[in-house]
This record gives structure tokens, C-alpha cells and sequence, in this order.
């Protein structure tokens, strides 16, 4: 059997919304914009889900906009909210995720001035450094709410405090957060929130972007009057379903409470089990699912290999470029090594993970980590030997 410790990367369907899924493609299948029952029906169904995810972040329904995943909603808040027919200074993280690292640098090459403030070693950004770079100039702030790679808790709420005083908007990447920790947007104070629905057990293709009453935000995608004239085309009933039906399995406190307790279990046993292993983020504040984990001298990749091999599902948290894998970028920002950040890797439970699968994982590390250096430290010895070759 084996285990899968990716859920940060996706998570497997529950089957609840899986059954839920089912039953709409079955029975809600109309347009929700059209005006006749069956029209009808699949609106209520997508109305239901709104209001499902919703609550699960604390928010009204009509402030919830569909959208096809997290990239599309942290797209859509970023495009939406800063001119691009205007110069405008932009503050954000230098460890965001991807999809909203590439919108603040398109917005830049547009001629945007950004400013992009680090994390010290625990991966936890400055608050007051983020507040320090607001100005007069500032017409966005895109702060993350938890790292994707070490599950490290980000200050939103002090700089968004910030950012109201000075009448400033702020996007924040909700996506690994929603669901793994208590969320409740007008606490946080954002102005507008991405989530998706397959890192809570949901559908791909689905995410949404809560957007704070009274904002006006430029639409994405236009051609049609659906999300409130915020997001242009025919809503999938189907995948909303599953969103809703995904939201309210995560809103339950007893899932988070016992991955919490799987990671204090696994953590402390591979930490007393296998010498020079380390959680990068370890002492900062973390979604309770994700460990980030060093092993010195060990080869990263080698290991994700070797444990899938064996059963075992896990990531690097790495970035492919170019056909190759690179040190990730979050850990060289928070002070490490690049050989230390490619002797890291990631373990992200899901609601599934087991006691016993926790064990099977120490187990196995402890089997192939010792394996791992030693063919590690003999591919150092043998590059170092024809690198004095070469210069001899």
C-alpha cells in the first residue's frame, strides 16, 4: 500500500466529495445562468457551494468569486487591483508562490516599481519591515498567509492593519492556509483572498478569490455577466459542489488537531532517530501539516527517489527549470546553503495520513538517509578528484 505525503502539492478527492460530485453531474446539469428549473437547480447547487466556502473563511457568500484554481485568483486580484496604465509601487515577499511572483514581475516589466522584502532563518517575513516599505506610492500589497515548502505562518494581520490606515489594498495567498488553520478573513483583514479547492481534498480546476464588499476590482476574464461581472463564463456546478463539499470537511477543528499531532510525532522520532536532520522553519509558527526537513550531506532528490521506490510519496519542494532541479528558492532566502536547501525535503500530510504510515516513514528514513550520504559524500569525492585532474 502505498503512502502519499504530497498534499501541498495536491490532495487525493475525498470520497464525500467525490459522491457529491457524482450526484451533480447527475442532477445539475443546466446552466446556472439560464432561467427555466433545471437552470435553476444547478444555480441553487453553485449557490449552496458559495455559501460552503464561505463560511469556511468567514466571509458572505457574494463575496465569493469562482475562479479556476489559486494561480487564477492570485492573477486576478493582482491584475485587478493595480492599473496597469499607471506607474505604481508594489510590496511583497520574496517568497511567494509562483503564481503570484509572476504577476508582480509582468506588472513591473509594465512599470511598476516592486519592492520585495526577505524572511530571516525561520522563513517568517519582517511585518515591520513590509510596513516600513509602504509609501504615498503604493498601490498593492501581496503578502502570503502560509509558505508552501516550510508551512510557515506569515504576519498578514499587523500589515494589513497598516495597509488600511494608509488606504492600501492587500492580496493575500490564503491557498495552503485555508482549511489547515483557523481563517477568518475579516480578522486577518485582507482585501482580497485566493483559495483552491484541491488542498482541501476538492476537485482541480476550481479555486476562488474572496473579494471585500465595496472593492472594485478590474475582471480577469470578461465576456459574460456570471460571478457578478468579476469572472466571465459558465460556472462549473459540478466542481463548485465539490469545492463546497471540500470546505465543509475542512472547517472541521479535529482534522487539524490530529495532523498537528502526526507531525509532533513524526518530527520528534526522525529528529532522535537519524543525526544532523533539522526542520528548516521549525521554530516559527507552521500550518500543522507541513515539515520541511534537512538531512546534511544527503541528496534531496535521491531521496524523494528512493522513498517512492518504496511506497512513499513526498517532494522536494524544489522548482524544475530548464529539465533540472534547483535548489529551492525559499530556502536559499532564508539563509541557507544551496547545499543544505538540496539536502531538504518536504512532508505534507493530508486528512488520510495514518499513525502507522507515520511510522513506515521514520522506519524507511532511517534505512536509506545513512545510504543516501555515503553515496553522496563518494559522487563529492569523485568530482573534487577530476576537478584536480582537470588542473594538475
Amino acid at each position: 500500500m502505498r503512502i502519499y505525503l504530497d498534499n501541498n502539492a495536491t490532495s487525493p478527492i475525498h470520497p464525500v466529495v467525490h459522491e457529491a460530485m457524482s450526484e451533480a453531474l447527475r442532477s445539475e446539469f443546466g446552466n446556472p445562468s439560464s432561467v427555466h428549473r433545471e437552470g435553476q437547480m444547478a444555480r441553487r447547487a453553485l449557490e449552496n457551494a458559495r455559501e460552503s466556502v464561505a463560511s469556511l473563511i468567514g466571509a458572505a457568500p457574494r463575496e465569493i468569486v469562482f475562479t479556476s484554481g489559486g494561480t487564477e485568483s492570485n492573477n486576478a486580484a493582482i491584475f485587478g487591483l493595480v492599473s496597469p496604465a499607471k506607474r505604481s509601487h508594489i510590496v511583497t515577499t520574496s517568497i511567494e508562490h509562483p503564481s503570484a511572483l509572476e504577476p508582480v514581475r509582468t506588472l513591473e516589466q509594465r512599470g511598476c516599481r516592486i519592492t520585495r522584502v526577505g524572511c530571516d532563518r525561520r522563513g517568517r517575513v519582517d511585518s515591520g519591515e513590509m510596513i516600513a516599505a509602504l509609501g504615498p506610492e503604493t498601490a498593492l500589497v501581496v503578502m502570503m498567509l502560509a509558505n508552501n515548502e516550510t508551512g510557515v505562518v506569515q504576519p498578514v494581520e499587523p500589515v494589513s492593519r497598516a495597509c488600511r490606515e494608509r488606504g492600501i489594498p492587500l492580496h493575500c495567498d490564503a491557498v495552503q492556509a485555508a482549511g489547515r488553520i483557523a481563517l477568518d478573513v475579516e480578522s486577518l483583514g485582507a482585501d482580497t483572498v485566493a483559495l483552491s479547492a484541491h488542498k482541501i481534498q476538492g476537485p482541480k480546476g476550481i479555486g476562488a478569490l474572496w473579494v471585500r464588499s465595496g472593492l472594485t476590482l478590474e475582471p480577469l476574464v470578461v465576456g459574460g455577466a456570471q460571478e457578478r461581472r468579476r469572472r466571465a463564463g459558465t460556472e462549473s456546478v459540478p466542481l463548485a459542489v465539490g469545492f463546497g463539499a471540500a470546505a465543509r470537511l475542512a472547517g472541521d477543528p479535529a482534522g487539524r488537531e490530529r495532523m498537528a499531532g502526526l507531525r509532533e510525532r513524526f518530527e520528534s522520532r526522525v529528529l532522535a532517530a537519524i543525526p544532523d536532520a533539522s526542520i528548516n522553519g521549525g521554530d516559527a509558527r507552521r500550518i500543522p501539516n507541513t515539515s520541511s526537513l534537512r538531512f546534511a550531506g544527503a541528496d534531496a532528490e535521491a531521496l524523494v527517489i528512493a522513498l517512492d521506490l518504496r511506497g512513499i510519496a513526498v517532494s522536494t519542494g524544489s522548482a524544475c527549470s530548464s529539465g533540472r532541479v534547483e535548489p529551492s528558492r525559499v530556502l536559499i532566502e532564508m539563509g541557507l546553503s544551496e547545499e543544505d536547501a538540496a539536502s531538504s525535503i518536504r512532508i505534507s500530510l493530508g486528512w488520510r495520513t495514518t499513525t502507522e504510515e507515520i511510522d513506515r516513514l521514520v522506519s524507511t528514513l532511517e534505512q536509506i538517509v545513512p545510504e543516501n550520504r555515503r553515496a553522496s559524500a563518494r559522487a563529492v569525492r569523485a568530482v573534487r578528484a577530476e576537478g584536480n585532474r582537470e588542473t594538475a
